[in-house]
Order: structure tokens, then sequence, then C-alpha cells
């Protein structure tokens, strides 16, 4: 065979290579990326009380049942933990969740996982941790980030810009802030923090804010917000869903 004749079949080759279609991403209702906050304002009880609240939610029979009801039956998760700009740690990669049997096996995983908390509070470095997730394994129907947290960015660049940046790819961001009555490293509650959520952390298609009275209240509101995100029944962007509430 000829120099000639070699050169065109090693860039036939490549060529051809070059053509294999990429690995196909399967289809969901929803992507939804859990991220949660284990900086150092969050205690060990209430690092703890946080992640019992998502396990218990996923082990739901209710949450089950909306997964079953989405139009194509199944939705894709994955579980961050983040705490200053550079401390964000996978807990569980991306699954898919159709049935009891994954539900269950996604709680089961995050129930075995390790706890640790880190540093300061950046809610941008988890925002911009979480975009490029987006895409990787699944296509859903929608893209959110759900953020929840008990204090104010502190870390990073400021959380509008993170945010903003986020909104314009066409993802969702919901949060879930976790009131608290208790000092914060000696300074006073943070009474507005919901307010604050409300101005610099959510945005996008009908994105919506829960609230959690305390760190006892979480399971439940996580519950409610996690009905509303699969369901793609928010409370109307911008405004806080009542706690406790199915909305």
């Amino acid at each position: 065979m000829g120099l000639l004749s070699r050169a065109n079949l090693a860039a036939f080759l490549i060529l051809g290579l070059a053509a294999e279609p990429s690995v196909a991403l399967e289809p969901v209702d929803v992507e939804l990326v859990l991220a949660i906050d284990v900086s150092r304002s969050v205690d060990a009880v209430e690092a703890q009380l946080q992640r019992q609240g998502y396990v218990a939610a996923f082990r739901n029979p209710r949450i089950q049942r909306a997964i079953a009801n989405g139009p194509l039956g199944r939705i894709g998760v994955t579980y961050f933990e983040w705490a200053v700009t550079d401390y964000q740690r996978p807990v569980v990669g991306w699954t898919v969740i159709k049935d009891e049997a994954s539900a269950r096996d996604f709680a089961d995983r995050l129930d075995a996982a390790p706890l640790q908390s880190w540093g300061w509070t950046s809610i941008s470095g988890a925002i911009d941790y979480a975009v490029p997730l987006f895409g990787q394994v699944f296509e859903g129907t929608r893209r959110v980030i759900d953020i929840s947290g008990d204090g104010r960015n502190n870390s990073g660049r400021p959380a509008p810009a993170a945010r903003d940046e986020a909104i314009a790819l066409g993802i969702t961001i919901n949060g879930l802030a976790i009131m608290n009555d208790r000092t914060n490293f000696g300074r006073p509650p943070d009474r507005e923090l919901d307010a604050w959520y409300r101005e610099n952390v959510i945005g996008g298609p009908g994105a919506f804010l829960s609230v959690a009275e305390d760190f006892e209240a979480f399971g439940e509101a996580i519950l409610n917000k996690l009905l509303k995100e699969i369901a793609d029944r928010p409370a109307g962007e911008g405004t806080a869903a009542p706690p406790g509430s199915d909305g």
C-alpha cells in the first residue's frame, strides 16, 4: 500500500472515530442537584438532622409516588456538601430514581456516608460547582439546583453573580433557608435569612424558597420542597412556601 493510500486510510479511520456518536444521555423528568451546607455554623447534631431529612424523604412513599407520576417516571439526583469556596464534597453521585428500590438505595448510600464540616459559607462556590454537573449522565426536562443552608454567603464571589450565570443557562435554583435562634460565632441570629435567600440565591423558571424554622423542622420542610421540585408544582418565583405546607 502506497504512502498516499495509507494516509487516506488513516484519515478515514480518524474521521470514522470522530463520527462515532457520543454516549446518549438518559432522559429524566428532572436533573436535581442537592447542595447541602456543612460549614462550621452547622454543628454535628444539625448536620445529622439535615442528612437524615434527605434520607427520610427518599424513603418516603410520597416521594416515590411523585417520581412515578412524572411524564417519564424517573429523575436523576446527585448530592454534595459544601462550605468554603473550594470545599464541595460529592457524597452520592448521579443516580436514576424510578421506583421504591432505587429511591431506597439512594437513601441507604446517603445514610452510610460519613459526615464532615469545613470553614466558611460559599453559596456562590456551591452554585459554580453544581452547574457543570448537568448533562453528564442525564438529559432532564428541567435542571434544578436545590440549596439548603443556615447562613449568608461569606466566602468567594457574590452569590447573585453565580446565580445569574446559572439562570442564563436555563437552570433553576431553589432554596431552603434554615432559620436558627442561636448565636453564630458570637453574632446574633440572622432573622432575615429567608429574605436574603429570596433576594440573592433563588432564581430561574418557577424558582421558590422554602423555610425551616429550625433544624428540627428541616425534615418536614425538605420533604415538601422535594415534592414540589419533583412534581414541578412550585409556589411561584420569589415566594416562600409556608413551613410544613405541601404547596
